[in-house]
């Protein structure tokens, strides 16, 4: 029986043609859609490239054969240093042999003889690489000739890897290969690149490293430099562990059979060679490096600022740079001859660091890495190192900053100073003169710089409150902070000098800064300036500025030897004892920090080598501290003279038993006494000097309270936790070694902190 309604053979076969049409018909239409979108971006990326191309910088023949010179400027503009101005012996032609050539070629860019400037082909694979994870990220597309118009015209940063800066690069690598030929381009490479040790140039490393030419060098020796540019500091032969010389070596070898251009029986015979052969400690003919030519004066600073510029992802010895820095050469020479050739010292062997700060901005206006340096260049750092206790410079950072800040103390808020035992254990902490003064104001504390005073301050603020405050100024530390760190911070002069100036500028911490901007070759300008955060409210800032005046004005002030008439500064002193145990007697650290309107100091002085016989401060050069601050202030203050400071509005002025005190406007305290009209809008506070007094003022009803019902609720777990305790004197003419048994953080040289 059959079914009218059914198709047809015939009919099915058209309606199968029909639905291949149709789908052939979609395959069309998909691929000239794709076609069409391909053709648009090479299209839109070739106008791209154009018009990146067309704003590219210039470049000539002098710019591919000079030195990529860096340049680094003081404040006014004076070069103080330039990196890669040694002498070069530049090598022509026929003073290159092959085999350095081939080596270049085979391990930097084994296709250069093929294409014209840009290898899409090495591009391709490059990237084939990168994404599939062959090269761990490390393979590039840059042809030779792009290298050479990097380290001529541009800069290395990884900011400046953009790809309007890569398309630049390749318009002008083209434009290269049309002008020079392929052995100008491999003569100027050559001759251009850095090699480490302050050293540019391959026929310059030849006479640096082995005294020798580069046409008296052999295969293994060749292979060597050739492979050195991509990484000098990781791939020099001097250094101590020469594995990753040697393994470069070999690539270079490898490339070279790989290319065709020795035999593996050559690159086996050079290979067995040690890279250590025949280097010579004198460096041929070349009379030092670039960086030995530092003048010592600038050392310090050039060194933190070259640290800067490699941290940025610059590279100094050959992105040819022009470095404007903050730094005050005036005051910078005046500080180096100070320290070397004025203030007196032990001897030779003690130690300073010292680091000046603008407090306007945080500019770093001049540094002392030590003293008497002999011949290092860019040694020791001891103006940024941190691995020595601070003493009692800490006190207005730990303990009565944030007394005021959080706690709204006043300045004449009564603290005991009685017997004190630091929490969890059997340890008495003393003062220099062990013994006790009894109830005594904040002010007074700080100026005698009595020790248990600021343990209670700290204890009654709490350390959560006293780490918060810390951080605002720029202050860290892995391990959480104790009671003891109220009198002993580790931190280096850098960092106390940019923190003491955020009271100088009524509470603002501006992170310091050396640069103030960099130009890279081909014109592009990066400015430095940046925004300071509020670290703590003006009222805090004024009162411990006010108290701080004091320590060189009070004839019990621990910076009498500090004082300079006419000059508005405060500060503070910092001494650090060695402990009881340690069979040794003397002074470990002496500080002296301190501030006008205009700069912040702080210094450090000591030995290197504390525990070491003969590593220890007599009293006699206690004050070393004290008269090299006073030299350096009274030099820059002369320069531009700082008036006092002025009180804010949210503080007021009052007498509490004839003296002049200071307390915060509208908080409890202030309620309670009357206010000295006569003060409180004075831009002096002339009348801190006047208390030298040791005698407690009356307390008021809210101040009779126990002292642990002002503590916060962190106390709870402080009284409980156990802390290595260490002691502080006051700087009194005949301070000796504090009583108290303590030890400082095992990373660090055990002391007991002084005044």
């Amino acid at each position: 029986m059959s079914n009218d309604n059914q198709p047809t053979r015939s009919e099915r076969h058209n309606t199968d043609d029909n639905q291949q049409r149709n789908v052939g018909g979609l395959i069309k239409k998909i691929l000239l859609w794709v076609v069409g979108i391909v053709v648009l971006l090479i299209v839109a990326s070739a106008a791209l490239f154009f018009y990146y191309a067309s704003s590219a910088p210039k470049i000539s023949r002098n710019d591919l054969t000079s030195q990529s010179i860096t340049t680094i400027y003081d404040d006014q503009n004076r070069v103080i240093s330039r990196l890669g101005a040694q002498k070069r012996e530049y090598a022509k032609n026929d003073q290159i042999p092959k085999q350095l050539k081939d080596a270049v070629v085979s391990i930097e860019d084994r296709r250069f003889y093929k294409h014209h400037g840009v290898d899409t082909i090495r591009i391709m694979g490059a990237a084939t690489s990168n994404i599939f994870g062959r090269s761990s990220g490390m393979q590039g597309g840059s042809t030779l000739t792009q290298q050479l118009v990097k380290l001529s015209v541009f800069s290395t940063a990884a900011s400046d890897r953009t790809l309007k800066r890569k398309a630049q690069e390749a318009w002008l690598a083209i434009n290269v290969e049309r002008h020079f030929s392929k052995s100008q381009i491999l003569d100027f490479y050559i001759n251009k690149v850095y090699m480490g040790n302050g050293v540019y140039g391959m026929q310059t490393a030849a006479q640096y490293y082995y005294g020798k030419d580069l046409n008296d060098l052999d295969l293994s020796q060749l292979a060597l430099l050739a492979g050195m540019p991509q990484s000098p500091t990781y791939y020099n032969p001097l250094v101590n562990n020469t594995k990753y010389a040697t393994q470069r070596r070999n690539e270079v070898l490898n490339a070279m059979v790989r290319s065709k251009y020795i035999s593996q029986a050559q690159a086996n015979q050079a290979a067995s060679e040690s890279v250590t052969a025949d280097l010579d400690p004198d460096h041929g003919n070349i009379s030092g490096s670039g960086t030995a030519a530092k003048a010592k004066v600038v050392d310090p600073y050039v060194k933190q600022v070259l640290a800067d510029l490699q941290a940025q992802g610059y590279n100094p010895y050959s992105d040819g740079l022009k470095v404007h820095t903050n730094l005050d050469l005036d005051a910078q020479q005046h500080l180096y001859d100070a320290a070397n050739n004025g203030v007196q010292f032990q001897n030779d062997k003690m130690q300073a660091g010292v680091a000046v700060t603008d407090p306007h901005n945080g500019q770093i206006i001049a540094m002392l890495g030590g003293r008497h340096t002999g011949n290092v260049v860019y040694g020791l750092n001891r103006a940024v190192q941190s691995n020595r206790s601070s003493g009692s410079t800490a006190k207005p950072l730990m303990d009565y900053g944030p007394a005021i800040e959080y706690l709204q103390w006043p300045t004449f808020k009564p603290i005991a100073d009685t017997r004190f035992v630091f929490p969890g254990t059997n340890t008495v902490l003393h003062d220099f003169d062990k013994k006790y003064k009894g109830t005594m104001t904040m002010r007074e504390a700080l100026v005698q710089s009595r020790n248990v005073p600021a343990i209670r301050a700290l204890q009654a603020v709490g350390i959560k409150r006293a780490t918060t405050f810390l951080d605002g100024l720029g202050i860290s530390q892995k391990q959480p902070y104790t009671l003891q760190n109220g009198i002993a911070l580790y931190i280096s002069p850098l960092q106390v000098s940019a923190a003491y100036a955020a009271f100088a500028n009524g509470g603002t911490y501006y992170k310091p800064y050396y640069i103030n901007s960099i130009t890279t070759q081909d014109g592009n300008v990066k400015q430095f300036n940046p925004k300071g955060s509020r670290a703590m409210n003006k009222a805090t800032a004024y009162m411990i500025t006010d108290m701080l005046k004091g320590v060189f004005n009070d004839s019990q002030g621990s910076a009498t030897d500090a004082k300079i008439n006419g000059v508005n500064q405060a500060g503070k002193t910092g001494t650090t004892n060695y402990p009881g145990n340690s069979g040794q007697s003397g002074v470990m650290d002496s500080w002296m920090a301190g501030y006008t309107k205009n700069y912040s100091i702080a210094v450090w002085t000591g030995y290197d080598h504390p525990l070491e016989p003969g590593g220890s401060i007599s009293e006699q050069y206690v004050k070393s501290a004290q008269l090299l601050y006073k030299d350096l202030m009274q030099y820059l203050d002369s320069q531009n003279h700082a008036s006092d400071w002025t009180m804010p509005d949210t503080v007021e002025a009052v007498r509490v038993k004839g003296k002049r005190q200071l307390v915060i406007r509208d908080s409890k305290w202030a309620f309670e006494y009357t206010e000295d009209t006569s003060d409180n809008h004075s831009d002096s506070s002339s009348s801190s000097s006047s208390e030298s007094s040791s005698s407690s003022v009356s307390s008021s009803s809210s101040e009779n309270r126990p002292e642990a019902h002002n503590n916060d609720e962190n106390n709870h777990n402080e009284s409980s936790s156990s802390s290595t305790p260490a002691s502080s004197s006051s700087s009194a003419p005949a301070a000796s070694s504090s009583s108290a048994s303590s030890s400082a953080p095992s990373t660090q040289p055990s002391n007991t902190p002084q005044q």
